[in-house]
């Protein structure tokens, strides 16, 4: 096995370069230091880094593909194999500030048993915690180790946040039971999360498929038994994400169903008005033409006597609307 030195990670601008020590831990490494398949290296880098770009285009630890896997934009969660090493693109909550979690942060990753080579330009939390816990010496001890815990913290944050939206969507529903119209623009957001996810981890979660059925090198039984366990997870999170969905459209027919029925009690309202009022319009306006022979013109208490016979009108005509139930 052709044997790796420090050295050839010198000019890369790392965010991360470590070396996993077999035992959960890192140790540090130098140039003329070199990894085994015992000790791989981990580096992980910001592909907008100019310094970190040029490490990736120009470094000869890379196939062709590879590079510009790492260094490009990539949409879908995927996983291909070159030669030794596996070339995978991995999706996540964004969890950064001022970031909304729906704007999945991607990252990729070139693995063999040899070393990591990581990428991504937003931060991804999941990728910090697996630094910290080889800080701490409790974190992964090979590179099949390594990519287990990292798809099963990118799994975890995945659920929590479907778990978040769903208590979003029982919040909206308890509202509609009380009669409840949510906000302008509410539902729409939460289904458009709810489709964003499904569109995503319905890949990723053939990744992990994939990662647990084919028998890669790099990674030891163990670790393929909880990859699939992993996949798993995320499926049922996926079956969620599909109930979630498709709870949102009812959701959506009863918000209509409401709005409808409102602006039907508003216009039968108007038009029981109307209909009240019908009788008195019509003698108002029989009596309102200027022609000889008005009945009452000259008697000074006729238009009192008119005023309280409209009254009565409208009283005896309310009372029918009511007795008959239109009212």
């Amino acid at each position: 096995m052709e044997t790796i030195y420090g050295s050839v990670f010198k000019d890369s601008d790392a965010v991360y370069s470590c070396q996993l020590n077999g035992k959960g831990g890192i140790m540090a490494f130098g140039e003329d230091e070199a990894a085994t398949a015992e000790q791989p290296f981990w580096q992980h880098l910001d592909y907008k880094n100019q310094a970190s770009q040029r490490w990736i285009m120009s470094t000869a630890l890379l196939p062709t593909s590879v590079k510009e896997g790492l260094s490009g934009e990539s949409i879908r969660p995927k996983v291909l194999r070159t030669g030794e090493g596996t070339m995978i693109t991995l999706r996540t909550v964004n969890r950064n500030e001022n970031a909304r979690p729906d704007h999945l942060v991607s990252f990729r990753i070139y693995i063999n048993d040899r070393m990591i080579i990581s990428s991504r330009h937003r931060k991804v939390r999941c990728i910090d915690q697996a630094m910290d816990d080889l800080h701490n010496g409790v974190g992964a001890k090979s590179t099949g180790h390594w990519l287990v815990e990292i798809a099963g913290a990118i799994t975890d944050e995945m659920n929590d946040f479907i778990e978040e939206l769903h208590d979003s969507l029982i919040g909206f529903e308890d509202d509609i039971l009380e009669q409840k119209v949510p906000g302008r623009g509410e539902l729409v957001l939460l289904r458009k999360q709810l489709i964003v996810l499904r569109r995503y981890m319905a890949p990723q979660r053939d990744v992990f498929l994939r990662l647990a059925s084919e028998r890669l090198p790099w990674m030891n039984n163990e670790d393929r038994r909880l990859m699939q366990e992993i996949a798993d997870r995320l499926g049922r999170g996926l079956d969620d994400l599909d109930g979630s969905i498709a709870r949102t459209a009812v959701l959506a027919d009863e918000i209509s169903s409401m709005m409808a029925d409102a602006m039907n009690r508003r216009i039968y309202m108007m038009s029981l008005l109307t209909m009240v009022f019908l009788p008195t319009t019509f003698l108002t306006g029989l009596f309102g033409v200027n022609l000889g022979g008005i009945p009452g013109n000259e008697y000074r208490f006729g238009f009192g006597i008119f005023c309280l016979l409209l009254s009565i009108l409208i009283t005896i005509f309310a009372w029918w609307l009511r007795r008959t139930k239109w009212l």
